[in-house]
């Protein structure tokens, strides 16, 4: 027996397996059995050799095999035994174990044996459910993320896709197509070019075969635009690209919150600017309006007391009047852009106050100040306020930056601030309330802390707070500093709920 092993040359392998196997004779003898055949069966190789297959069944089961096994006998080319059809072999202890059987027939010489491998049928089954489960679970995983499958064979340049893929492009036949035909001619031409670039890359054999772009897909049959994500990776062989598998998702509704966002910012700028210009001219008109006003004043006596007289030259009198008409024409002036900066309607509108905070903390990381740990405590069920939503987000975004300047114009590590949204029982207002960490306010800064120009900054033209009471008062509620705060600067806002 031996001897036949070391002349099969598969001695080494047979005892190594880690599946059950038997090697049978032409009579359906066993001739050996390795280890895991006689811990599934419970017999030892002693007993085991010699014994017939079908001595391993149960009675009821022995007529069937017999058949089995004249068919493999006759026909030893043919996986018999019911090779791969479940069969119930009987343990040494008595304990029926039903099994799959799988037969490979081997010749040597003129002899004819049969290699045996049992498996538990329950192993298979199992095993064939946690395939199955395990197909389930990354299907709906694939559904779950939106996920479509590509694999693009750039030898034969043919693409094969599935459903979610044909979805994205429009495409309605399930079979392969060509990369250029049908794939990119729907990308947008403006995105062609870099989507080509993501592909080179990915080909180039000296990087990491990495493949990354976002590009725009126009449906054919509805020229409906879409924005796709793809990555996937490319295969080499003898460092040429044969073979890039990936994914692509759309995220069509992602790039349009992106969108969003960025005209939001946009707008709150370009408010921020207009707000800046009316304030500041505001601010200036109101420094030179009294300096006018007493140029004009003084003029006026004085070009009386010329009147009343006869000992003042003419020359005299006309620069006086000319000091009154320049006077007056200056106020005019400054009250006139005033009121051409400051006539847009103030155009209000229902919102959620705790949605237009977390979109407040969001700007203000997608500006750079990435470094700070907010402290949110938000009311549920907070009734919808009514002013200018952007104007608020505003004056939000302003304290805010104020308070992680503060913080780190102090050095002050793990940046704090606390956001709290609460119903205000004396007002009936909503109340926000922003904390920082910060170094706080002396009393004369809290002072003065709202006047325009006033500024403890090196770079600011002290106007931002100013801005701020301003639109707030606009929108119907108040801005204030808490001058009670023992830890950093507190700012209290409130705003009108709607009706």
């Amino acid at each position: 027996m031996i001897d036949l092993l070391k002349g099969l040359n598969f001695e080494l392998l047979f005892e190594a397996a880690v599946d059950a196997m038997l090697l049978v004779d032409d009579k359906g003898a066993i001739i050996v059995a390795n280890k895991p055949a006689q811990e599934m069966l419970g017999y030892t190789s002693e007993i085991l050799c010699g014994l017939k297959v079908e001595a391993l069944m149960p009675s009821r089961f022995r007529r069937s095999h017999h058949q089995h096994r004249e068919t493999y006998t006759q026909n030893p080319e043919k996986r018999a035994m019911g090779s791969g059809r479940p069969l119930v072999v009987l343990r040494q202890d008595g304990k029926e174990l039903q099994v799959n059987i799988g037969l490979s027939p081997i010749k040597n010489a003129n002899q004819c044996y049969n290699l045996v491998t049992i498996y538990e049928a329950e192993s298979l089954r199992q095993a064939e459910e946690s395939f199955k489960t395990s197909e389930e679970r990354l299907q709906l995983a694939k559904e779950a993320a939106g996920l479509g499958v590509f694999d693009f064979d750039s030898n034969q340049n043919v693409l094969h896709w599935d459903d979610k893929m044909r979805d994205l492009w429009g495409a309605e036949s399930e079979e392969s197509i060509t990369h250029e035909k049908r794939f990119v001619t729907i990308i947008h031409p403006a995105d062609q070019i870099a989507r080509q670039e993501a592909l080179e890359a990915a080909i180039n054999p000296k990087g990491s075969g990495e493949y990354h772009a976002n590009y725009r897909v126009i449906n054919p049959n509805t020229h409906a635009q879409r924005w796709v994500s793809a990555i996937g990776r490319m295969h080499f062989e003898d460092g040429i690209a044969i073979r890039l598998v990936g994914v692509a998702r759309d995220i069509t509704e992602q790039k349009m919150l992106e969108k969003k966002s960025q005209e939001q910012r946009t707008e709150v700028e370009l408010i921020s600017q207009q707000m800046v210009a009316a304030h500041t001219a505001s601010a200036i008109a109101h420094e030179l309006n009294q300096p006018l006003a007493a140029i004009s004043a003084y003029s006026e006596v004085a070009l009386y007391a010329m009147q009343a007289s006869t000992h003042y030259p003419d020359n005299l009198k006309h620069a006086l009047e000319g000091c009154v008409a320049q006077a007056n024409r200056a106020g005019r002036s400054l009250h006139e852009l005033l009121n051409f900066l400051q006539k847009s309607d103030l155009v209000t509108e229902k919102f959620d106050l705790n949605e237009a905070i977390k979109e407040a903390l969001n700007h203000v990381r997608g500006s750079g100040y990435l470094e700070f740990r907010p402290s949110i405590q938000l009311e549920k069920n907070l009734p919808k306020v009514l002013a200018n939503r952007i104007q608020v987000q505003k004056i939000l975004i302003n304290l805010l930056t104020n308070a992680l300047e503060a913080m780190r114009g102090a050095t002050i590590k793990n940046s704090v601030i606390k956001v709290s949204v609460r119903t205000s029982a004396i007002s009936n207002m909503a109340h926000v309330s922003l904390q920082d960490k910060g170094p706080g306010l002396d009393a004369e800064t809290a002072k003065r802390i709202f006047d325009p120009f006033f500024t403890t900054k090196k770079t600011g033209i002290g106007m931002g707070l100013a801005i701020s009471r301003a639109l707030t008062e606009a929108n119907g509620g108040e801005l204030w500093l808490d001058p009670s705060t023992d830890i950093g600067a507190t700012f209290h806002l409130t705003l009108p709920f709607a009706p």
